[in-house]
């Protein structure tokens, strides 16, 4: 039996080099229903990968050095890698992810999303400085995985979150108003906020905090309120709640209402969402194939 790569365990993460000098025998892929994502980035260029989704074929090709993959784990993935792969594998619940967001002052955060294959330089870098740990993990500082980790979500959330966190400029709001906006927005959950009261808050003219906020943010305050209220119905679709409660308890006018939304921002209507979540895992019988041959691989 092939040892498992060592592990190490960063915030909220963990991390694995994944390296196959060729095809490796399939296995059984991980049963879908994990609320998290599996990000992968790569060491080498693959001259060939083939990744599917649920049964089907999503992407085909060569990917560069540096390319990485974000794969929502409530979902059934399999890979296939003809001649081998070198790649740093990154496994990071949701809730890891949106409490790293919260912390920094963006509860906006929903997702993570990237076309596959997409270079990422500075997460390559990141890889690469995690690489003498992988190797002697026991003689890894608790301090700099504690940083590495930080890093790692700061980078994600901000590149693929449709999360900002802009240095200091011109222009922008002050730290105290970003923390009243954000404070009086999440308040109103349910109710109606205007531009003259998020103005009026962070003494500032209506036009101007307009200009301000969205320097600060990326995106207009009702944008930033609409993002939130889906982080909170994704939360609200773990429990049995109804639909049309979850959609009155986050601020939309009804069922449909927030289906629209939802949908619109997350890429699927929440009944699905809700039902990918708990799906209850299934028991995969294993399979077997030849050294040498591609084969799917199994996700780590």
């Amino acid at each position: 039996m092939t040892p498992q790569p060592p592990t190490l365990a960063l915030s909220s993460m963990t991390v694995r080099r994944l390296r196959q000098q060729r095809a490796a025998i399939s296995l059984p892929a991980p049963p879908p229903g994990e609320d998290g994502f599996l990000v992968e980035v790569q060491m080498k260029a693959l001259p060939m990968q083939r990744l599917w989704r649920d049964g089907q074929l999503i992407d085909e090709g060569p990917w560069p050095i540096r390319a990485i993959s974000i794969r929502d784990l409530r979902s059934s993935w399999r890979a296939d890698y003809p001649e081998g792969r070198d790649a740093i594998a990154f496994r990071i619940p949701f809730t890891g992810l949106r409490d790293f967001a919260e912390a920094a002052g963006r509860p906006e955060f929903t997702s993570l999303s990237a076309p596959h294959g997409t270079p990422d330089a500075a997460l390559h870098g990141l890889a690469q400085a995690l690489l003498p740990a992988l190797k002697q993990p026991e003689e890894a500082s608790r301090l700099f995985l504690d940083q590495m980790g930080c890093a790692v979500l700061a980078h994600l959330v901000q590149r693929y979150g449709g999360v900002r966190f802009p240095a200091p400029r011109k222009g922008g709001l002050a730290p105290w108003q970003e923390a009243r906006a954000t404070e009086l927005l999440a308040a109103r959950l349910t109710g109606q906020v205007s531009l003259d009261e998020l103005a009026e808050a962070c003494a500032l003219s209506r036009s101007y905090f307009g200009k301000a906020f969205k320097i600060s943010f990326g995106k207009t305050p009702l944008r930033w309120l609409t993002e939130y209220r889906i982080a909170h119905a994704r939360d609200l679709l773990r429990s049995p709640m109804p639909i049309s409660e979850v959609a009155l308890a986050c601020g939309f006018a009804d069922q449909s209402h927030l289906t629209r939304v939802f949908s619109g921002i997350m890429g699927e209507a929440p009944g699905t969402w809700r039902k990918s979540c708990t799906a209850t895992p299934r028991t995969r019988p294993a399979e077997t194939g030849t050294l040498g041959t591609a084969q799917p691989n199994a996700l780590p």
